[in-house]
């Protein structure tokens, strides 16, 4: 269960490293994590959503129990 969002986080971390945010406006990652289009494309947001529902399903019980949907 410790490892169902890695996957997620790897392409997250990757994508916002690709991003205009970072590569341009010289920012750093932290804040280019909570950033919204333009400046963050938007499957970086997608991801990012998708990554917080990953780590909030391994906090949920019932999600514990049936198992997290991992990537």
């Amino acid at each position: 269960m410790a490892k169902s969002c890695k996957g997620l986080a790897m392409e997250l971390a990757k994508c916002l490293s690709d991003s205009p945010c970072i590569k341009d406006e010289k920012r750093s990652f932290k804040d280019c994590a909570k950033e919204k289009p333009p400046s963050v494309p938007s499957t970086c947001v997608g991801l990012r959503e998708t990554y917080f529902q990953c780590k909030r399903g391994q906090v949920d019980m019932t999600k514990r129990i049936r198992g997290n949907k991992g990537y």
